[in-house]
């Protein structure tokens, strides 16, 4: 048995929470790692995995033995990072996971200098808004906004992303103009009629998660103003939000560096300039026992340079 197989695939495993994940994730058969889990229940006499036709779960012993695993895993894995670039440069796979506008309008235009940097690091770039499993799917760390979901990862601030509401002249042509907040919500018809009438379509964004729409937010003077209308098209990507406001779908809050070109070239116009939304804090995530690794620290550097241009805090 290959024992520092067998670990680095328990390990794994347990991170993924099952056997076909962590196989797939390693490039290994299936069969290999099922194998190479039951020689190691055999060699140290003890059961680490429940495994059932649905789910893998840890025994006690398995959960301390896992414990000082992963500890070690993570130590050989600095200790071979330190050794290889400190006679060359930084190579190897490095996973990182983005939104999809981020990824768009932001990194992939500067991968070329990344790959002229460090050119035999390879880059794994995952790109859509859906939370992922940074763990369970092997990626090495991800560009989020927001609210940290997770305290128990380290954080890299990046930026503070600035909002825009905008809306195509196309239509504001056809709806005209809102001059309040208040103008995106319904509206009655007439004081003795129980329907309600759109005061303007909304080009609204949905969470994965919870498959609802979020809110617009306005600030101004110390008055919040939160527009929770039913959009007339929600969409769950960032790149796709865009696409529907430039189509004229409706009204819409999207980042300003995304809106930027085509506020310039009047495919879109600014609504309500004088209400603002907070802005929106970017961080690279990543997990603790990956704090050391050197292509990780390398990709984080680099990327916090990338996104500086747009931090409004240095606006």
């Amino acid at each position: 048995m290959d024992n520092l197989l067998a670990l680095r695939v328990f390990v794994r495993i347990v991170d993924a929470g099952g056997f076909a994940k962590a196989a797939d994730a390693m490039n290994l058969p299936r069969a290999t790692a099922t194998k190479l889990i039951q020689d190691l229940e055999k060699h140290l006499r003890v059961k680490l995995l429940h495994r059932t036709t649905r789910q893998v779960s840890v025994t006690p012993e398995g959960a301390a033995y896992y414990e000082r695993a992963a500890r070690l895993i993570a130590e050989l894995e600095e200790m071979d990072e330190a050794v290889s670039n400190a006679r060359a440069q930084l190579r190897g796979r490095i996973r990182v996971d983005v939104g999809s506008v981020l990824a768009n309008q932001i990194l992939i235009p500067a991968l070329p200098d990344l790959r002229a940097r460090y050119p035999e690091l390879h880059v794994d770039l995952g790109v859509s808004d859906r939370p992922v499993n940074l763990i369970g799917e092997g990626v090495d760390c991800v560009i989020r906004g927001g609210d940290l979901p997770d305290t128990s990862m380290v954080a890299r601030h990046l930026a503070d992303l600035d909002w825009v509401t905008v809306a195509s002249p196309v239509y504001l042509k056809a709806r005209g103009e809102p001059t309040h907040p208040d103008d995106l919500q319904t509206q009655p018809a007439r004081p003795d009629d129980t329907a309600r009438l759109p005061g303007h379509a909304i080009a609204g964004y949905f969470s994965s998660l919870t498959g609802r729409a979020f809110a617009l937010e306005f600030h101004k003077d110390g008055e919040r103003r939160l527009v929770q209308a039913d959009p007339a098209v929600a969409v769950n990507e960032s790149t796709a939000h865009l696409s529907t406001l430039l189509a004229g779908v409706g009204i819409g809050q999207t980042f300003r560096f995304a809106a930027q070109p085509w506020l310039d070239n009047g495919q879109l116009r600014q609504v309500l300039p004088d209400w603002t939304r907070p802005h929106h804090p970017l961080h690279l995530l990543y997990p603790l026992n990956r704090h050391r690794s050197a292509k990780l620290l390398a990709f984080a550097d680099w990327a916090q340079g990338v996104f500086a241009p747009f931090d409004r805090r240095k606006g």
